[in-house]
């Protein structure tokens, strides 16, 4: 991933479900705060109700190559926690990787500008 870091601590991802934007679908749940710094981070989660291991690595899979085709779109500079949800197992690959490239991108851009028009606001 080009413009990207991991995000695994357990407080980043709390910050976000706290202090973030979202944008829910039919297969995910996105949260989107900005973070200060020139490279963006990424978290995924998939939780039980999702099923299996299997279903969760394949969701988890789904979203980070989804994610890593709608990079270069992205704004830089914010923290994205992607959370699977139950229908996102039953999809083909390319299904998600067009639902990201038509929507997803489209509200995480939207997300990032509502916060930057907060800023500009104060």
């Amino acid at each position: 991933m080009l413009y990207t870091e991991i995000l695994n601590d357990n407080k980043d991802f709390l910050a976000l479900y706290k202090k973030g934007r979202y944008a829910a679908s039919k297969y995910s749940v996105i949260y989107v705060r900005p973070n200060g710094k020139p490279f963006n981070r990424l978290g995924i989660t998939a939780g039980k109700k999702v099923g299996n291991a299997v279903c969760r690595n394949r969701a988890k899979r789904l979203i980070r190559l989804a994610y890593r085709n709608a990079e270069v779109d992205l704004p830089v500079g914010m923290d994205i926690v992607i959370v699977a949800r139950t229908a996102i197992c039953s999809i083909k690959s390319d299904e998600y990787c067009g639902y990201m490239d038509k929507y997803g991108v489209n509200e995480i851009n939207k997300m990032f500008r509502s916060f930057d028009n907060k800023n500009k606001r104060v």
